[in-house]
């Protein structure tokens, strides 16, 4: 279990740093960052050059546990007011599809990666932590349930756009819509679960394994297989955002054998 940990750990600083560098290389935010509007933002050169570098040194951080939990803690805060000072205003000011659940998406994967780091950071202790580190410290209790809901969202959207989800399982893969609802009761399953604390080692376990499955066996060759540009930019964020998710799994079934690491 410890070593599962420690893989899930690498697993989420490895895609944190990936989208940091692939943010200074595209000298874009990656398209779940931050919503499209306004348009002068993702124009901001220093802003995203600086973000991009804050996510590759947290990133680096938590793989090289190096000021993991004050890096962890700091990642999660500044993504979790960036969805509710950000996402949440966008969504029902700046758009008409709010009540769709679809139209989350990319809040919820922002949302993910913020209980990811939580999570991480409630793993380890608190050493020599100013007091604004401590104070949004506070926060990381939630981090397990924070992951857990948009895991479960994750899964009712499987089963609303279904065939959608389908179109993108591997066409060598027979009865991909069949395929794309057991997705989602597996998905929507484990948040369930993880929230209840049900089997709470077995079920992270077989949440992250499923996700790194679909990391080897769909993203990867669709990252090899896009066009360069927009497409393969596109795929390559998803890519790091299963590997994020799979890690995150893997810290929480680690976390909840009760063992605990040092910075």
């Amino acid at each position: 279990m410890k070593k599962l940990f420690h893989a899930g750990r690498v697993f989420y600083g490895i895609a944190i740093a990936g989208l940091g560098a692939q943010t200074i290389y595209d000298k874009d935010f990656p398209y779940m960052l931050i919503p499209p509007v306004p348009v002068m933002v993702h124009k901001l050169v220093l802003l995203i050059y600086f973000t991009g570098t804050i996510l590759f040194i947290t990133g680096a951080c938590i793989v090289f546990q190096k000021w993991i939990r004050s890096a962890a803690v700091l990642l999660g805060f500044i993504l979790l007011v960036v969805f509710c000072l950000y996402y949440l205003p966008y969504e029902f000011l700046a758009t008409s599809t709010y009540l769709q659940l679809g139209a989350w998406d990319n809040a919820e994967k922002e949302l993910a990666l913020s209980g990811g780091a939580f999570v991480i950071a409630g793993c380890y202790n608190a050493k020599n932590e100013n007091s604004f580190i401590r104070f949004i410290g506070n926060l990381i209790p939630f981090g397990t349930a924070i992951f857990s809901f948009t895991i479960l969202s994750f899964g009712i959207d499987h089963f609303l756009y279904a065939k959608d989800v389908a179109e993108y399982i591997p066409s060598w893969i027979s009865n991909r819509i069949v395929w794309a609802y057991i997705a989602g009761v597996g998905l929507f399953g484990s948040g369930i679960a993880i929230l209840l604390k049900i089997k709470i080692q077995l079920i992270p376990i077989l949440l992250g394994s499923m996700i790194f499955t679909w990391f080897v066996i769909l993203h990867i060759p669709k990252v090899i297989d896009a066009a360069p540009g927009g497409e393969r930019v596109g795929e390559t964020t998803s890519a790091l955002l299963a590997l994020a998710y799979c890690g995150t799994a893997f810290v929480i079934a680690g976390m909840m054998k009760n063992f605990r690491s040092h910075s």
